[in-house]
């Protein structure tokens, strides 16, 4: 019985650090969306926004990625 409930615990830990990651991952989407959104209301100021386009999806993906993984070491590692 004592192996089972350590199981549980383990699978219930990976699915928060999926979940909590994940929304970080949203996050970081939502606000570099809004932020080109807003900043790219001025169209001469469109060309010197696409570096901040790039980089925030780039977070947005990172995070996502990262939860992924976090999740897999904490599966199988721990």
């Amino acid at each position: 019985m004592e192996g089972n409930i350590a199981e549980l615990g383990k699978y219930i830990g990976v699915g928060l650090t999926a979940f909590g990651m994940g929304g970080a991952a949203i996050g970081v989407g939502t606000v570099a969306g809004n932020y080109l959104a807003g900043a790219l209301r001025n169209p001469s100021a469109a060309a010197s926004q696409t570096a901040t386009l790039f980089i925030g999806m780039a977070f947005a993906e990172a995070l996502g990625i990262f939860s992924f993984l976090v999740a897999l070491l904490l599966m199988f590692a721990v």
